[in-house]
C-alpha cells in the first residue's frame, strides 16, 4: 500500500504506482487479464471527490430516507454504486474497466428502480436500462477491437503501442476504417451516452424518479462524470484522432447549449436540476475535445460539489413543500428558512458562473481553450454565448419561485414550518396531541436539521 509520502508525491509531482495483483483471468491467447490498478493523480482526485460526496449522500438518505421501508435496499446500492465507480478509476485493465462499467449501469438501474410499484418509475427505469445497454454495447465493441488488434488489455500496453496505430486500418467489408479513430469513437459514444450528451439525454430527466440522495450521487459526480473520465483516461488516443477531437466540441456544444434552453422551460425542480446536468455535462466534453483536460477536471469537482449541494438542498425543498416538485406550486419559503435561501442563492450563483464566483474561474479556464478562429470554433463559441445567455435565467428563476416569490404552496407545509420554527423541544410537539401540522413538523425536524448541516459543510468547500 502507498504511504502518506507516496500519495503527497503522486499529487504534486504526477508520479503513478501500479499495484499488480496477478493475473485473475485467462482464455487461450486472446484475453490475459491481470488484476491491475494505477494509483495516479487523475484517479486519487477523481476518487476523493467520489468517496466525499457519497459521504455525504449516506448521511443526508439516512434521515431523508428513514420512514421508508426498504432504506437498507437504498443503502447498500449507493454504497455498491460508489465502490463500482472508484473501481473504475483505479482499474487499468480493459476487461476491468469493462466489468466496472457494466456494474455502474446495473446499479443505476437498480436505483432509478427504487419506487418500482409506480408505473412512471418502471417506464423511467426501462429507459435508462435500454440506454445504458447501448452504451455498454459501444463499449464491448471497442473491446473486440483491443482484442483483435492489441492482443492485450493492459492499458499500459495499449499506450505503448498506440502510436505504432496512427496509420492502421481496419477492413469492414470492402471499406478501410482508421482504426484509432473506430476505437475512440466507440468509447466516446459509449461515455457520451452515459453522460446523457445530446441524442442521448432522454433518459437522466427521467431517472430523477430514484430517491433524492440517490440522485445527488448519479446526477451530480458519479454515473454522468464517468464517460468524461474514460475519455481522460484514454487521452493519448485522441492525440492521433482529428475526427474524434471534432465529434466531442460539437457533441459537447450541441449539449450544453440545448440543456441550458430545455432547463429554463421546466416547471419540475427535478427535471430543472437534470437539465442543468446536462448543460454542464456538455462543457466537460467539449473541453475534452479541445485536449485541455487539467481545466475540465478542475471545472469538474466545481460541479460536481456544487450541483451535490443543489440537490441536497432540492430534497429539503421537496421536503419542505410536502413532496410537491412542481415549482409553480411554491414560494415564500425564505419566510420560514432564510438560511436555506442564502445557500441556494450561493449555489445558483455558482453553477450559473457568474463573476467572482468558482464556477465562473472553471468556465474562464475553458473558455481560453476555445477562443480560436476556425469555423468549428466559432460554432462551439455561439453555443457557449447561447449557455451563458440561459443558465443564469434558469437559475434565478429557480430560486424566485421557490425561495421569494408569491406563496403558491398549500397551506399545510407553510403551517407545518412555522410550527416548527416556532417550536423549541420535541416534548412540545408531543403535547400539542396528534394534530396534523404538529405531526408534519416531527416528521420535517430530522430532515431539516440534516439537510442544513450537510449544506453548510458542502458550502465550506
Amino acid at each position: 500500500m502507498c504511504s502518506l509520502n507516496e500519495l503527497y508525491a503522486i499529487l504534486l509531482h504526477g508520479n503513478y504506482v501500479f499495484v499488480d495483483f496477478g493475473r485473475w483471468f485467462f482464455c487461450l491467447d486472446l484475453i490475459d487479464s491481470h488484476l491491475v490498478f494505477c494509483i495516479d493523480t487523475l484517479s486519487l482526485v477523481a476518487s476523493a471527490l467520489v468517496l466525499t460526496l457519497t459521504m455525504f449522500a449516506l448521511y443526508f438518505g439516512v434521515e431523508y430516507m428513514y420512514r421508508e421501508a426498504f432504506i437498507n435496499r437504498l443503502l447498500y446500492l449507493l454504497n455498491l454504486f460508489a465502490t463500482s465507480v472508484v473501481f473504475l478509476f483505479y482499474c487499468y485493465d480493459y476487461f476491468l474497466i469493462l466489468f466496472s462499467w457494466e456494474c455502474i449501469g446495473l446499479f443505476s438501474f437498480l436505483l432509478v428502480n427504487f419506487y418500482s410499484t409506480r408505473i412512471y418509475t418502471i417506464k423511467a427505469a426501462l429507459k435508462t436500462f435500454v440506454f445504458s445497454r447501448i452504451s455498454d454495447m459501444f463499449m464491448f465493441f471497442s473491446f473486440l477491437l483491443t482484442i483483435n488488434t492489441f492482443n492485450t488489455t493492459d492499458l499500459s500496453l495499449i499506450f505503448v503501442q498506440t502510436p505504432f496505430l496512427a496509420f492502421h486500418y481496419v477492413f469492414i467489408g470492402d471499406y478501410a476504417v482508421h482504426f484509432l479513430t473506430l476505437f475512440s469513437f466507440c468509447l466516446v459514444t459509449s461515455g457520451g451516452i452515459k453522460g446523457a450528451q445530446f441524442f442521448c439525454h432522454v433518459w437522466l430527466p427521467d431517472a430523477m424518479e430514484a430517491p433524492t440522495p440517490a440522485s445527488a450521487l448519479i446526477h451530480s459526480s458519479t454515473l454522468v462524470v464517468a464517460g468524461v473520465f474514460l475519455v481522460i483516461r484514454f487521452s493519448i488516443l485522441f492525440e492521433f484522432t482529428v475526427f474524434t477531437n471534432y465529434y466531442l466540441v460539437l457533441l459537447g456544444a450541441l449539449t450544453l447549449s440545448f440543456g441550458a434552453i430545455t432547463a429554463s422551460f421546466q416547471t419540475d425542480i427535478k427535471k430543472l436540476v437534470a437539465y442543468s446536468t446536462i448543460s454542464q455535462i456538455g462543457y466537460l466534453v467539449c473541453g475534452c475535445g479541445f485536449c485541455c483536460y487539467e481545466e475540465v477536471l478542475i471545472y469538474l469537482i466545481i460541479h460536481a460539489l456544487n450541483k451535490a449541494f443543489l440537490f441536497v438542498l432540492v430534497g429539503y425543498t421537496v421536503h419542505f413543500f410536502s413532496g410537491n416538485t412542481d415549482m409553480r406550486q411554491m414560494g415564500g419559503a425564505y419566510l420560514y428558512s432564510f438560511d436555506i435561501a442564502v445557500l441556494l442563492f450561493g449555489c445558483c450563483f455558482n453553477l450559473a458562473g457568474l463573476p467572482y464566483s468558482a464556477g465562473f474561474l472553471g468556465k474562464e479556464f475553458l473558455l481560453l481553450q476555445v477562443l480560436r478562429d476556425d469555423f468549428l470554433s466559432l460554432f462551439v463559441r455561439g453555443c457557449w454565448l447561447v449557455s451563458f445567455f440561459f443558465t443564469p435565467i434558469y437559475m434565478f428563476v429557480l430560486v424566485y419561485l421557490v425561495m421569494f416569490g408569491p406563496k403558491k404552496g398549500s397551506i399545510a407545509a407553510y403551517v407545518s414550518a412555522w410550527e416548527f420554527r416556532t417550536t423549541k423541544h420535541l416534548s412540545a410537539v408531543v403535547l400539542k396531541g396528534l394534530s396534523s401540522a404538529a405531526a408534519l413538523s416531527y416528521r420535517l425536524q430530522f430532515t431539516t436539521v440534516t439537510s442544513r448541516l450537510t449544506s453548510y459543510v458542502l458550502v465550506s468547500f
